[in-house]
């Protein structure tokens, strides 16, 4: 069996909110056995914690949100994504703000911090999650959906239906080990129409996004270059390896058509209560 793993050494990273636009800095740091991943607010006097749990998420507006006593982190989804890649089980995250740092909208830079912090060996196994039937969300009126189904390992195929000529359907299909991520899907960036933005920052939402931080498009092309012709489907799949990694460190085969935070979530939510 395998043991549980957090991090080996402290590690700290600054940036800005995606959506709240504010000034953040995050450590991470190492936890004891059966930790989670825990976020602890430091820019408040009591300290509160809220574990990264499926059972806490309560909100999937543009970004996953979780929340326990009354405190809130949200788009934590890309940081959740990296610790799932890393094989993470244990770690505390200490954050001045609501909200991690965007970096450059992808999830490579808390990839990469976690290889440079190093895993340490814990002597309590890991509880993982071995999917023994099929689960699955389905959102019929959009004709989206999320599935599981047994695997040994942990696979996502996914495909993307966006009307816009510029992207139309896309497909990708990875056998998620640390260095496929690494190479093929960290890198992937948020992506955002560039129509809907002002009604966003309208909203309270996408106030610390640039070109730097996030893949624009139009209807005449792109505002900035892209890492992947497909961009778009890779970075939905970070987004589902970090929801679903709310339920837990999962063995199984995640297909999905068109699905969001909303649905990832749900379905994180079902199998944490079945088999969590």
């Amino acid at each position: 069996m395998q043991k549980q793993i957090t991090i080996a050494a402290e590690v700290s990273y600054t940036g800005v909110g995606l959506h709240s636009g504010r000034d953040v800095h995050m450590v991470l740091k190492p936890a004891p056995v059966d930790t989670g991943i825990l976020f602890v607010r430091t820019d408040v006097a009591e300290r509160p914690s809220i574990h990264a749990a499926a059972s806490n998420v309560t909100s999937t507006l543009r970004a996953t949100t979780v929340e326990e006593n009354g405190y809130k982190v949200f788009t934590i989804e890309h940081l959740m994504s990296a610790f799932h890649a890393q094989g993470i089980d244990n770690c505390i995250v200490e954050m001045d703000s609501e909200e991690p740092p965007v970096a450059d909208g992808s999830s490579l830079v808390f990839f990469e911090l976690l290889e440079k912090a190093g895993r340490q060996e814990q002597e309590k196994e890991c509880h993982e999650i071995v999917i023994d039937k099929v689960y699955r969300i389905d959102d019929e009126e959009n004709n989206r959906f999320v599935m599981v189904v047994p695997y040994d390992g942990f696979r996502v195929s996914f495909t993307s239906l966006n009307p816009h000529k510029l992207i139309g359907v896309q497909y990708q299909n990875f056998e998620i080990t640390p260095e496929t991520y690494h190479k093929e899907i960290a890198p992937a960036r948020t992506i955002a129409y560039e129509k809907e933005i002002e009604a966003l920052r309208k909203m309270g939402l996408g106030l610390g996004g640039t070109l730097e931080s996030v893949i624009v498009y139009n209807d005449e092309g792109w505002l900035n270059p892209l890492h992947y012709e497909d961009e778009l489907v890779r970075h939905k799949i970070l987004d589902v390896i970090g929801d679903l990694r709310l339920a837990g460190k999962i063995r199984g085969h995640v297909i999905a058509a068109a699905s969001g935070h909303a649905l990832n979530t749900q379905l994180a939510k079902v199998i944490a209560g079945a088999l969590g």
